[in-house]
C-alpha cells in the first residue's frame, strides 16, 4: 500500500494514500465530529460537521470525503473551523423539533453531545419549521420526521446493508424529507422491520 506523509495540527503522520482526512485523523487519535458518517456505508459529507481547514484549499473541506495527498497540512480545531461547525449545528437545530426532555434519546443523543461540545446555548436562526405526520402504522417502527436531521444514514443502511431500499430522500430544499414511495407508510412497503434504520450510535 502506497503511503503519504501529511501533518494534522502540526503532527506529522504517514497514512495510506487512499485515506480520507477523517480516516487519517482517527488513525492519529484526533477527534473530528460527524453526524452523517458511517464507514463504508454513508460517506457523503451531508451534515458538514466534519469541516476542517486544509492549507492551500479555497475554503473549508469535509474531512469524511476529502482525500489525503503528499505534504498536506490539515487543521481541525482553528477558530474558523469551530465557528463553522457551530453555525452548521445551529442551522440543523433551527429546523428540528427540540423537545429534548421528553425524547427517548435524551442524554443519549449525538445532537445534544455536539451542542454541549460546541457551546450551543441558543439558536441564532429562527423561522418556519417543518412539520411532518408521524408514521406509526408499522407494528414495530415509529417514524417521526420531525426529529430527522437528513443525515441519510437510515437510507444508506436500508439500501447497502439490508438491501431493501424502501426509504429515500424526497422533495428538495426546505421540503426535503425521508420517506417511502408515494408517501406510503412503512407498513405498506417491502420493509422487513429489521430496525437497522433506527437512530443509534453505530460503529464508525
Amino acid at each position: 500500500m502506497e503511503m503519504v506523509n501529511i501533518k494534522i495540527n502540526g503532527e506529522a503522520i504517514s497514512v495510506p494514500s487512499d485515506y480520507t482526512v477523517l480516516q487519517a485523523a482517527r488513525q492519529a487519535g484526533i477527534d473530528i465530529p460527524t453526524l452523517c458518517y458511517l464507514k463504508d456505508v454513508n460517506e457523503i459529507g451531508a451534515c458538514r460537521m466534519c469541516l476542517v481547514e486544509v492549507k492551500g484549499a479555497r475554503g473549508l473541506v469535509t474531512a469524511c470525503v476529502y482525500p489525503v495527498n503528499e505534504g498536506m497540512e490539515v487543521f481541525t480545531n482553528t477558530e474558523r473551523v469551530r465557528v463553522a461547525r457551530k453555525t452548521v449545528l445551529e442551522l440543523t437545530l433551527s429546523n428540528h423539533e427540540r423537545k429534548c426532555l421528553t425524547c427517548p434519546r435524551n442524554q443519549n443523543c449525538e445532537l445534544q453531545r455536539l451542542a454541549d461540545e460546541l457551546n450551543v446555548t441558543d439558536i441564532a436562526f429562527e423561522g418556519e419549521i417543518s412539520h411532518h405526520e408521524i408514521d406509526d402504522m408499522s407494528p414495530s417502527i415509529v417514524r417521526d420526521n420531525n426529529k430527522c436531521i437528513l443525515c441519510r444514514r437510515c437510507v444508506s443502511t436500508c439500501k447497502k446493508i439490508q438491501t431493501v431500499g424502501v426509504i429515500d430522500a424526497q422533495d428538495r430544499g426546505f421540503s426535503t424529507k425521508i420517506g417511502c414511495t408515494f408517501d406510503k407508510s412503512l407498513n405498506e412497503t417491502d420493509c422487513v422491520m429489521c430496525g437497522r434504520c433506527l437512530p443509534s450510535r453505530r460503529a464508525v
